[in-house]
Parts: structure tokens; sequence; C-alpha cells
């Protein structure tokens, strides 16, 4: 099998010879080019074909996010991986096409260096296999941070109850699959709870950010927050696995230190699993884009109980692994395209329950 193609690009020298070294020693990359602006790189792109780009977010002369949106449309094929200080600028390089972040050492406490190479080589090589956006892609993603006024569709779910809750889970390219999910949900939609693979502290930031695009009030879960219709909970990256809880009350999120869980801490299958167990029938189970099979057991246990179960169609995922999953284990009952998800969704709650 070739070598994966990398190049790197970024201001500082001692980071570059840093990710040269440890790197390199990876069988599977060979590093093609190392740069110390985006400026210098954008014009070595097309000699030096790379698959893969490691792109720094913060350097002078050219934003990462703005090398993605001005450079990265014209050569189709390279993927783009960011390597960002904890910072919401790196939530503008996803939506301008980046298949995912790793977060750089320091921008999260109790920094594993060993860990973190691991998990950059991990992206790199999903990021070879990912699929690309389009260039009407790139030229659409436009950011935005206000929030609307009231949800394009409807201001209103007749069906909807306290019973009900929506579970999400993603990985890569979960970030923008997310928005698009649920940007359109009224105010009055049912609580909403969600695992997105990501590093501590960004999770905190992309609440913040998804907060200003929707209807709903969207937050970082903290410990027995309450899951109430107009309510979205993000399960906090790190060591605590978040599950679905209830009591006389409603529903409620416990976090909980616990072992990685189908890899990942949180993990789409610890949420998937436990609102099986509260909620039953009366749920809705979303599975988006994402490496591997988080979700797919849980989102088969949802399915078990009499929820209704979506997953994300193989042609919109930007990693068409985690639903493929759940799809071949016969927990998805409808597969549908990223753009036909949140009111699909919707119309679970147009008074069938």
């Amino acid at each position: 099998m070739p070598k994966i193609r990398l190049m790197i690009v970024d201001d500082s020298l001692f980071f570059r010879t840093f990710l040269t070294t440890q790197l390199g020693r990876e069988q599977s990359i060979e590093i093609i080019g190392s740069f110390g602006s985006p400026v210098e790189a954008s014009s070595k792109i097309a000699t030096l074909r790379p698959d893969v780009i490691a792109l720094d977010m913060e350097m002078p002369r050219m934003r990462g996010d703005e090398f993605l949106r001005t450079v990265i449309p014209n050569h189709r094929n390279v993927k783009v991986i960011v390597i960002s200080a904890l910072s919401e600028n790196v939530f503008d390089a996803m939506q301008a096409g980046a298949i995912d972040f790793v977060g750089k050492p320091g921008s999260t406490p109790g920094f594993d260096e060993k860990q973190f190479v691991s998990e950059i080589i991990e992206k790199i090589k999903i990021a070879a296999q990912a699929h690309i956006r389009t260039r009407e892609d790139f030229a659409r993603a436009r950011p935005s941070t206000t929030r609307p006024s009231m949800p394009v569709r409807t201001t209103r779910i007749l069906g909807a109850s306290s019973k009900n809750i929506i579970a999400i889970g993603a990985s890569t390219g979960g970030t923008e699959a997310i928005i698009e999910v649920i940007k359109n949900f009224p105010a009055s939609t049912p609580g909403v709870v969600i695992v997105q693979h990501m590093p501590p502290g960004f999770t905190r930031m992309y609440a913040e950010r998804v907060n200003k695009l929707c209807a709903m009030t969207v937050r970082e879960a903290s410990n027995a927050d309450r899951v109430t219709q107009g309510t979205i909970l993000i399960a906090p990256g790190g060591d605590e696995q978040m599950f679905l809880r209830q009591d006389s009350q409603g529903y409620y999120v416990r976090l909980e230190k616990a072992p990685k869980v189908s890899g990942h801490c949180p993990s789409v299958d610890v949420l998937f699993s436990s609102v099986a167990k509260e909620v039953g029938r009366h749920a809705v189970g979303v599975i988006l884009t994402g490496m591997g099979a988080d979700g797919a057991r849980g989102l088969v246990e949802m399915k078990g109980t009499g929820a209704h179960t979506i997953g994300q169609d193989e042609a919109s995922c930007v990693v068409y692994g985690m639903p493929m999953e759940a799809f071949k284990r016969g927990g998805v009952k409808e597969q549908l395209p990223l753009s036909a998800i949140g009111d699909a969704v919707l119309r679970q709650f147009s008074g069938r329950r």
C-alpha cells in the first residue's frame, strides 16, 4: 500500500521539527514537505501532491481557515487535519472543510506526548480515506454567528412531550454534521443529548458556538443537568462517560469517571444504551459520520426497545464508519442523507407518540 504523503504547515520551527521527527517514524507516512507559512506551502501543493496536510491555525500572513477557504478548494484530493491550540477558531477550520483536528500540546490538561503522536497518526490515516467536500460545499461554507429569531420550518412541535428524548452520536466530520441536523429544531423540540468525540475543553467552545446558531439552548453538560424540552446537552470531552437517567422529576444526565468504551470516553454506545434503558420507544437515535463502531451497539439496543433510529448515508458522510456498522448490525431503521435527517427527526413528533 502506498504511503500517505504528508505536508506539515506550522510557523513554529520547533513544532515542525517535532512533528517531522515523530511522524517520520511511522511506516505508513511519508513527509514530503515542511513549511513555516501557508503562503509558502500553497505554492508547493501542485508539485509535491500531498494526500494530507497537517495545518496550524494561527500563523502570520494567512490563517489556517483562510488557507482552507482559498487554497484547498483548488486541490480537490488534499485532506487537511488541523493542529490547534484551545481556540474556537478550530471550528472555523472545520466549517471550511478540514477533516478533523487535534489539540496542540498544552491546549488540554495532562498532555501526554505519546498519546498525542498516536492520535495525530490515527487522524492522518482516517483523513487519507475520508470523503472530501465538493467545491460547492466550500463555497457555501460561511461563518455565521447570529441566533435565528425563529426556526425556519416551524415554531412548535405538537406531538412532543417531556417523555421524548433525542440522542445523537458522531465523530470525524461530526461537528458540522450535528449543526446541519439541529440548526432548525424549534425551541419546543424534546431534550437532546449528544456525544461528539472531541478533546477536553473544545466541547465547551463547540457548545457555545452552536448555541449561537440554534433556537434551542445548547451547552456543555454538567453532572445532574436536567434534560428538558428546548435544551441540548453535549457530553464534555475528557475522562467521564455520560449516561441519561430518570427520576420523579424527569430526565437528567449523570457524568461518571469511567474507562473507555468502544475506544472512547465519552462513548456514544454508553449514551445510547442508557437512553434505550430509560426512554425506550419515546426516543429517537441518530448516528452520524465517524470512524469505527462506537454507537452501533447502542443504536441496536435503542431500536430493540422501540426507538426510531436514523443513520447518515454513505454519500453524505465524511467517514462512513459508525453509521455503516450500525446499519450492518440492524440498528438503523431509516438511512438518510445528512440534509434530510433534521426533518426526519422532527417528523417523529408530529403526533405519532
